[in-house]
């Protein structure tokens, strides 16, 4: 047997030629041997090691015969991931609550839990919160090794996040809590903005499955958003592509605390819709009392979620005509009002959008609600969609061909 370093050249092409055949598998679900091979583009022989390789470590299993008409000779065998191979987490941090999902590297999800905490909580607490999460979803049985290489955690977290081309943080807080989490979980950490990786998961499981070009806003405490272009999730400069929340929606308006005036969190975030609400009258505490009153018809809460309807839809309209998505997704507390928050906004939409790219584009409610943020981290941490093709790996840039 030829002998060479753990990290020469022809370690790093078999480790390539492993990593093609899985995420083959990861896309395209069980395959023979033959459809591995014209897909991968390798030769018989390099693919019959290869896969001899990773069954024997049991990345991959044979899976159950394919239904259908059965022909005469030996059956075709087919091969597919190992479910129980490897795990990838994924961890929301919103403003107060944290949200968890585990999914195996099948891309089949385990399960999601969530827990509302008070305002204030440390970043050592809220880790903590994380962990019991975890442990109540996925036990003794978490495994965050995926397939060969070291698995990752995805982590969400509200505002901005810079990510380098090598996929970490500045200096501060974030890198502190990148830290404290890989330590935690004794695996890389994945970080962005939670209302990105929602968008994600949203292309990847919920309302915008199968668009390539999508967009998605959160109306919650704060108002984000998320682009997926052209098949792949926007980044933008430094990461920073999606802050949809701070795009003027009332020129007029009030100070936000971005700096600027009127912003779209100005009049479409909770707070801003439950502060409008009160100034009629409304006695709602919270934003589940207000969604209880506009659904028993009370006219001051179908007023304000109207008004923050049409300013919504009046600012998507702009990113829409500069972007040409084929679906829009609404997500966040605000979009459970359902008609009396989307009707303004599709009405708004049918205003301002361009004439002929009317019919193009469909308006959804977001499909997966408090879990979107913690999938979109299980979709980061897996970094198998080719949605996440411009996004920066676990991977040493210099050990990959």
């Amino acid at each position: 047997m030829a002998m060479h370093s753990q990290g020469g050249p022809l370690s790093r092409l078999r480790r390539g030629h492993e990593e093609l055949v899985l995420g083959l598998l990861r896309r395209h679900g069980p395959q023979s041997r033959a459809e591995l091979g014209r897909r991968a583009g390798l030769s018989r022989t390099t693919l019959y090691d290869i896969v001899g390789t990773l069954v024997a470590s049991g990345a991959v299993v044979p899976s159950a015969a394919n239904p259908g008409p059965r022909r005469r000779g030996r059956p075709v065998e087919h091969l597919t991931l190992n479910p129980a191979a490897g795990q990838a987490i994924g961890i929301d941090f919103a403003r107060r609550a944290v949200h968890v999902a585990a999914a195996n590297v099948a891309h089949e999800v385990i399960g999601s839990a969530s827990a509302a905490h008070g305002p204030g909580l440390s970043w050592e607490r809220r880790v903590e919160l994380a962990e019991r999460l975890v442990e109540s979803i996925a036990g003794s049985t978490l495994r965050l090794t995926a397939l060969g290489s070291t698995g990752a955690v995805g982590v969400g977290v509200v505002g901005p996040v810079r990510l380098t081309r090598e996929g970490q943080v500045p200096d501060g807080p974030l890198a502190a809590l990148t830290e404290l989490l890989g330590k935690r979980f004794g695996a890389p950490v994945l970080l962005d903005n939670n209302t990105r990786l929602a968008a994600l998961a949203e292309c990847a499981w919920g309302a915008a499955a199968g668009y390539r070009d999508v967009l998605y806003l959160r109306l919650s405490h704060g108002v984000g958003g998320g682009l997926v272009v052209n098949g792949s999730l926007h980044r933008g400069v430094d990461g920073l592509a999606g802050e949809l929340g701070h795009i003027t929606a009332d020129p007029a308006g009030v100070p936000c605390e971005c700096g600027g005036t009127g912003c779209l969190e100005t009049v479409a975030s909770v707070g801003a819709v439950l502060d409008a609400y009160r100034s009629l009258g409304g006695t709602a505490a919270d934003v589940t009392a207000l969604l209880a009153a506009s659904d028993s018809g009370e006219p001051a809460a179908h007023e304000v979620l109207a008004a923050a309807g049409a300013r919504t839809g009046a600012v998507l309209a702009a990113v829409v005509n500069a972007v040409g998505p084929g679906v829009i997704v609404l997500g966040g507390e605000l979009a459970r009002a359902g008609d009396a928050l989307l009707g303004p906004v599709g009405q708004a939409l049918d205003s301002h959008v361009l004439p002929f790219a009317r019919d193009g584009v469909t308006l959804r409610r977001a499909a997966l609600d408090e879990a979107g943020g913690a999938l979109g981290g299980v979709a980061l941490a897996l970094h198998e969609s080719p949605l996440l093709a411009r996004y920066p790996s676990t991977e040493d840039p210099e050990d990959v061909l």
